[in-house]
């Protein structure tokens, strides 16, 4: 291949340059040729690493992880599922609006998180007792890669704040954190605690940028990255959920304020 190649040329240059320049002369004008013959060797491609050795740099590196990862969670599942995420929380809120509280825009949206431990939980309510799982979406069926009717489903918890106040919202841990976390439990994958933090941020900033590139999942979504240094507080997550709706909530209504006679009763 190239290597075979790059030898060839530089074997003809030496014999070259030993036959065409007196001996006295030949070390100062290799001096001067040698750089220029590797610059143009490098400029045709014939120095630079082959698309094999790239991938087995990238490899060895971990590089390309985090970045497969975050693409196969959008188009393997999120570009799947949040198209059809409105129409599951209408009819979910449809059976049950005498017993859940009504969701706002801002809560509309699959919440998901990203821990930069990548350490996560089966269950919301274990990690924190302000947060109860209420119940599933209604479950989306998708054939997929040759099954029939895969089920796709969210789960809705119901999530307290200070003030004893219930608020519902679909929200879930992006799963190809388990993947992330797995790996740097195996001494085989080579991955190790520092790598993995690095990981999750690559993942995150990966699918932050799918994300808002699609057409299919705009204002559908929102992630949440949250960090590891608040492990002592036991509602930091439910806090972490609350204040994003809030957040989604102010800028909703910034886009979409409430009409004048809407406003004008609801101040009496």
């Amino acid at each position: 291949g190239k290597t075979l190649l790059t030898a060839g040329l530089a074997g003809l240059f030496l014999y070259l340059t030993k036959q065409l320049l007196p001996p006295g002369d030949q070390c100062w004008e290799l001096l001067v040729l040698v750089p220029a013959v590797y610059a143009l060797l490098k400029s045709l491609g014939v120095m630079g690493p082959s698309e094999v050795e790239v991938s087995g740099i990238c490899e060895g590196r971990k590089m390309n992880v985090a970045h497969g990862l975050a693409w196969s969670f959008y188009l393997g599942y999120l570009q799947l599922v949040l198209p059809r995420l409105e129409n599951s929380i209408a009819a979910f809120c449809a059976a049950h609006h005498r017993s859940t509280p009504l969701w706002s825009r801002g809560s509309r949206k699959l919440l998901i998180l990203v821990p930069l431990s990548a350490n996560i939980s089966h269950k919301l309510e274990d990690e924190d007792d302000n947060i109860s799982f209420l119940e599933n979406l209604p479950n989306n069926e998708i054939d997929r890669a040759g099954v029939r009717g895969r089920v796709y489903k969210h789960s809705v918890y119901r999530v307290k704040d200070g003030q004893g106040a219930a608020h519902d919202c679909a929200v879930e841990y992006a799963t190809p954190l388990l993947t992330l976390y797995r790996m740097s439990q195996e001494r085989s994958a080579g991955f190790g605690e520092p790598e993995r933090r690095q990981q999750v941020l690559l993942f995150y900033r990966t699918l932050q940028d799918v994300l808002e590139q699609s057409l299919e999942c705009r204002n559908r979504y929102k992630l949440i990255l949250l960090s590891d240094e608040h492990e002592d507080d036991p509602h930091f997550l439910s806090k972490a959920i609350l204040r994003h709706l809030d957040q989604q909530e102010r800028e909703e209504f910034c886009l979409h304020p409430l009409p004048e006679q809407e406003t004008k009763h609801l101040w009496g």
